[in-house]
């Protein structure tokens, strides 16, 4: 099977893209991020496109961080935050926050992934999230993620980013003549038949006995070697006993387009959440060149991992990766007067009480074929710009301050806003807003484009909706300090 290469990412992209230019390079980001790993690279390079610095957490930041500088920091390689620091910022003052996550409902290769069955090469794989694992079967996968090495010069466990690209799995359904009810009835045991099966068993070469002790096997024993064979010859191995261990996921083969008869939609597995990682990203760059001198305030986005399985990690939006960001910028030194601790700590709880948080998850888009699971009044449509999400039950964080608010910027940027309400009837999802709202008293808002068959392998997004949303992010992160003080609670 020959398939033309996607056009990796760009980092070219400067403050003067076109809204039209955003539909493109956004299939770009999709097909350059097939896993969390993968999508904060394409967001680092595109940062330091914009002339964003790299700071470490394993650094102090006194002195590195300064008025009108750009900066990201990531953990684990699967979160990022970053920001840009007004010319007159000092502790106490707002930030405008826009969040999202790197990560969406995937199958994930176990640690002891070999298995064989008749003469199938099967491998092992995990459930991560709440997927629609039916969507799964009879496509195309490959494999990505991130790999640790022994890199013989300096005796080190590197981690590399791996992304095989070509079509290795499948996870075949059985046949209709076989199962009669498939149509009316498909069912199937997670554990047992959803094993994508990777190629004809063949007679693999025998390992070397090892002369010491090992804890645990090696990954070529636990996997399949002709699977290994092609990680280490994308990385350059000298062989594949290099490999230590790996956090590969499976992915959707086919690559991010454009559809619909006038491209109005987008075709692609990962719209959720990496829709909102794209257009917070292209917003904070934006921003970042417009009157920055002038803000008082900070301007950050933070992009999490795990939120599809309660964020309660350590990179994830549950964990102490913000709260210690903005504690760091917040006792940085206004003047040349040292800050004594107890004022400090004043200095933070001023900031969160001035800050403001847009937690940016995609929203359910109205589904035509089935009207009857919408609540009446609050059906949202691609292409119909930004949805604001709200429930009385606190699954998001939406009141009526933070719509005031969104409508004003929203009115003087002429963006569509959109309102969602779950029917009572149905359930309700939830996001990072309610976690980071609660963790540090952050006024938040929840919002996010309207896509439809949301954690399928294939979700349907709008291009349009792209622009929208960085138009209406961009206006946030430039005005918020402003008018923050405008709308009385």
């Amino acid at each position: 099977m020959f398939r033309v290469p996607f056009r990796r990412f760009s980092t070219m992209s400067n403050a003067t893209s076109s809204v039209d230019n955003y539909p493109q390079e956004f299939i770009n980001f999709l097909n350059s991020s097939h896993s969390p790993y993968h999508a904060v690279q394409s967001i680092k390079l595109h940062l330091e496109g914009h002339g964003f610095q790299e700071l470490n957490e394993r650094d102090a930041w006194y002195g590195k961080v300064e008025r009108q500088g750009k900066y990201y920091v990531t953990r684990n390689n699967s979160s990022i935050v970053a920001f840009s620091v007004g010319g007159h910022w000092k502790p106490g003052n707002p930030i405008a926050l826009t969040g999202a996550h790197t990560d969406s409902p995937v199958l994930r290769i176990k640690p002891v992934s070999k298995r064989k069955t008749e003469n199938y090469e099967q491998i092992g794989v995990e459930c991560y999230g709440g997927g629609i694992w039916h969507s799964w079967f009879d496509s195309d996968l490959s494999i990505a993620g991130r790999v640790f090495v022994k890199d013989k010069p300096s005796g080190k466990v590197v981690s590399k980013l791996v992304d095989l690209n070509r079509p290795l799995l499948k996870i075949p359904t059985l046949a209709i003549h076989l199962d009669r009810e498939v149509n009316t009835k498909f069912q199937f045991d997670k554990e047992s038949q959803l094993l994508p099966i990777c190629g004809l068993s063949k007679d693999e070469p025998k390992q070397e006995e090892q002369d010491s002790f090992s804890s645990l096997k090696a990954a070529v024993e636990r996997h399949h070697r002709s699977i290994l064979d092609l990680v280490a010859k994308q990385l350059s191995l000298e062989s594949v006993n290099d490999i230590e261990d790996f956090e590969l996921i499976l992915y959707d083969y086919a690559a991010a387009t454009l559809g619909g008869v006038h491209d109005e939609f987008v075709f692609s597995g990962r719209l959720d959440n990496l829709t909102s990682c794209f257009t917070s990203m292209h917003a904070l760059t934006l921003a970042a060149e417009t009157n920055l001198a002038e803000e008082v305030g900070i301007r950050l986005m933070a992009c999490f991992d795990h939120e599809e399985i309660g964020s309660a990690s350590a990179q994830g939006a549950d964990s102490n990766f913000l709260p210690n960001v903005i504690e760091r910028l917040a006792t940085l030194k206004g003047d040349s007067t040292d800050v004594s601790e107890p004022l400090q700590k004043s200095y933070i709880l001023e900031t969160f009480a001035k800050s403001f948080f847009m937690s940016s998850d995609v929203a359910h888009a109205v589904h035509p074929n089935y009207l009857n699971k919408y609540e009446s009044q609050h059906k949202p449509i691609i292409g119909n710009g930004p949805v604001i999400k709200i429930n009385a039950n606190q699954r998001y964080m939406t009141n009526s301050p933070g719509v005031v608010l969104v409508k004003q910027l929203a009115d003087k940027v002429k963006v569509p806003l959109q309102l969602f309400v779950a029917a009572n009837t149905s359930p309700c999802g939830s996001t990072i807003g309610p976690i980071l709202a609660s963790k540090t008293g952050i006024r938040t808002l929840d919002l996010g484009n309207p896509i439809l068959s949301m954690h399928s392998i294939r979700e349907t997004g709008g291009s349009i909706d792209l622009g929208l949303q960085i138009k209406l992010f961009r206006e946030f992160f430039e005005q918020y300090s402003t008018i923050e003080s405008n709308i009385v609670v």
